[in-house]
């Protein structure tokens, strides 16, 4: 890869890590919020609900707006809200104040997923474009090694409330890369105006489009895995086996590995498999580990080594499965990348935060119930890719 384009692909990268950062960095945080606001576990979690719901939809918004407007713009818009909303965030009185900070938050963050694929599309395409997003990947999993060790280490001197003034300076950064480091990539003569008329054309296109749909529900059910662990793992890994907030970020580091070191062997894979062959060994191993792994997890044997492992494994199959859905899903759309961008962002964004209020009445803060759930999400990815693929290459 040429050193601008690397360059290029290690900013976007930076970019896109600011929204998992304020989702990761505020997991070893949540028993405490729940406490200090003085509402249950379940109110805790809604400010993750909040979150990914308006970030899913938000995205529909950012897509045309980068379709028309160029890509630097809505970026500088959304890490501006972004901003605004970490402050807020911090001040929060109550949780009904910060599930609405955190909820525009998530308008914010939108920008910062939606827009850089779309980037991402404007130079590159095919298997460049998955070794560019394998790049990109490599940044993004440093955050969910990270962020929590960083939470759980602001917690250890201060709050949840300076991981958010933290989250605020990163958002300042954000802003300072964009204007003086990420150049435009879509030319104005390459530019739509924000037409209703295009909009529904577009959308119709994609919505009609079986393998874009397909692959769409691939990520988005792969995205819902991670998210269901997300919500209740922080409980699961401090109460039902005893960890220190450090403890859990150690633990959720090692599943955040398996996904960045799997990711990276995606862009070679794919160039001498070929991505659907790739996407459907990857898939298969994720519904496979996650089913095998909830029937141990049933059978008594949920020691903590065991759940790490199955994750571990289970983690890198998906490491495999999301760049390359996401750049089979976007490489018929050159002409209206920035919406197949947002509409795909949202409806994965939805399903995820859709599966969180699915299997939330039946998670119990224990593994048994945790791994059954994200093992629910694999199968339905792997349904999606039985359905949408002409059929599954091996």
């Amino acid at each position: 890869m040429r050193d601008p384009m690397f360059r290029m692909a290690l900013v976007l990268g930076l970019l896109s890590a600011v929204g998992p950062f304020a989702i990761d960095m505020y997991l070893p945080a949540l028993p405490q919020v729940a406490t200090d606001l003085g509402t249950t576990e379940a109110g805790a979690a809604l400010t993750l609900t909040a979150y990914f719901i308006v970030f899913g939809f938000a995205q529909m918004i950012y897509g045309p707006m980068a379709d028309a407007l160029g890509r630097r713009r809505p970026l500088m818009i959304g890490v501006s809200i972004f901003l605004v909303a970490a402050i807020a965030a911090s001040l929060a009185p109550t949780i009904n104040w910060l599930i609405a900070a955190r909820a525009l938050q998530g308008l914010g963050a939108a920008a910062l997923m939606a827009v850089p694929r779309a980037v991402i599309r404007d130079v590159a395409t095919g298997p460049q474009a998955a070794r560019v997003m394998a790049t990109i990947m490599i940044v993004i999993s440093v955050s969910p090694m990270l962020a929590p060790l960083t939470g759980s280490i602001v917690m250890a001197w201060g709050s949840w409330r300076e991981i958010f003034a933290i989250l605020a300076f990163a958002a300042l950064i954000s802003l300072t890369l964009i204007v003086m480091v990420l150049p435009e990539t879509l030319p104005v003569a390459r530019r739509q105006p924000v037409r209703f008329a295009a909009i529904a054309s577009g959308a119709k296109r994609l919505l009609s489009d079986r393998r874009f749909m397909g692959l769409t529900m691939i990520g988005g059910f792969g995205m819902a895995s991670f998210f269901v662990f997300l919500a209740s793992a922080s409980f699961v890994y401090t109460r039902q086996y005893g960890l220190s907030p450090t403890g859990f970020s150690v633990a959720f580091a090692i599943n955040a590995i398996g996904f960045f070191s799997a990711s990276q062997l995606a862009a070679r894979l794919a160039e001498k498999f070929g991505m659907e062959r790739v996407i459907s060994l990857a898939i298969t191993g994720f519904c496979g580990i996650m089913v095998a792994l909830s029937l141990v997890v049933w059978s008594g044997f949920s020691a903590l080594p065991i759940v790490i492992a199955g994750l571990f494994l289970g983690n890198a199959c998906l490491g495999l499965v999301m760049p390359t859905a996401m750049v089979m899903s976007l490489d018929p759309h050159p002409d209206i990348a920035g919406l197949a961008s947002s509409l795909g962002g949202t409806f994965q964004m939805l399903t995820g935060g859709l599966m969180i209020a699915v299997t939330s009445p039946f998670l119990n803060n224990t593994a048994e119930t945790m791994v059954p759930a994200i093992a629910l999400c694999s199968i339905l990815a792997w349904s999606a890719a039985a359905l949408s693929l002409p059929r599954l290459r091996f």
